[in-house]
């Protein structure tokens, strides 16, 4: 039987491409298309907006009265409502929004003690891969006997708000718990002296409409590898997103990530 699924942020670009691949994957029932009371989205068909035609979808700042999953790609001002508005009705949960303050993180484990969610700074296969073959790259190198810088570079396009990324602060809490490194700086300029051993470097790069790639850097004396995960579009993320809608099906209340829906735990 088909997923039915809502999509928060519906008006937006990840949400068009959500209901773009939804509407063409036959495990998935999209029953909501949910955006903002102020989003001049408002009241058109969702397929349309998408173009992929219409699915008699409005978009409402209203939620329908039932479904199995919603799934949010928006941003971190409407977290509150639709973490309550999902722990209210029992609507298991997965999270794309980044860029959360500290309250709002706690809101979200405390919300996973009575549903099941699925959070994750990526919701790609690739870059979820990526990031197990970073740990284990940490783990293998940490006492390396040159020592062992880590950069890591992301790029994404002109209209994210936030930086570093989500994704790319994810790849330093892996990393820096593989390797027990706390310390981090963001770019570098002037004379900062030789690099600290006990930091990774993060850079942000903004630039046209790139949906986002990650290179990580495991820099030492004589040799580098570097791992680098790219996305040509946002169906990825749409893709893995309903890959944990599904996944979520039958589950207990829990904090979930996509390490677990992979199972590369």
């Amino acid at each position: 039987m088909a997923v039915k699924t809502i999509i928060h942020g519906a008006g937006g670009r990840m949400g068009q491409r959500l209901i773009a691949v939804g509407s063409q994957d036959a495990d998935i029932q999209l029953v909501g298309a949910v955006d903002s009371e102020h989003s001049s989205h408002l009241a058109k068909d969702a397929g349309e907006l998408a173009g992929v035609g219409t699915l008699n979808l409005p978009v409402s700042s209203d939620y329908p009265d039932d479904c199995d999953a919603v799934i949010d790609f928006s941003v971190p001002e409407a977290t509150d409502a639709l973490v309550d508005q999902c722990v209210k009705r029992g609507w298991p949960l997965v999270f794309a929004t980044t860029g959360l303050s500290d309250e709002q993180e706690q809101r979200i484990r405390s919300a996973a003690e009575v549903i099941p969610i699925v959070k994750a700074a990526s919701m790609s296969a690739t870059v979820n891969l990526t990031m197990k073959l970073s740990e284990i790259a940490g783990r293998t190198l940490k006492n390396h006997s040159s020592g062992v810088d880590v950069e890591i570079i992301e790029r994404h396009h002109r209209f994210k708000e936030d930086a570093p990324s989500g994704t790319a602060l994810a790849f330093g809490r892996i990393i820096g718990e593989a390797m027990g490194v706390s310390g981090e700086t963001h770019g570098r300029s002037g004379r900062p002296g030789q690099r600290p051993r006990n930091e990774i470097g993060y850079h942000a790069v903004r630039t046209g409409d790139n949906p986002g790639e990650h290179t990580i850097v495991f820099g030492l004396l004589g040799e580098t590898i570097e791992l680098k995960v790219a996305a040509s579009n946002r169906d990825c993320y749409a893709t893995g997103a309903f890959t944990a809608a599904k996944w979520l099906e039958g589950k207990p209340a829990g904090l979930y990530d996509m390490q677990d829906v992979l199972g590369l735990r």
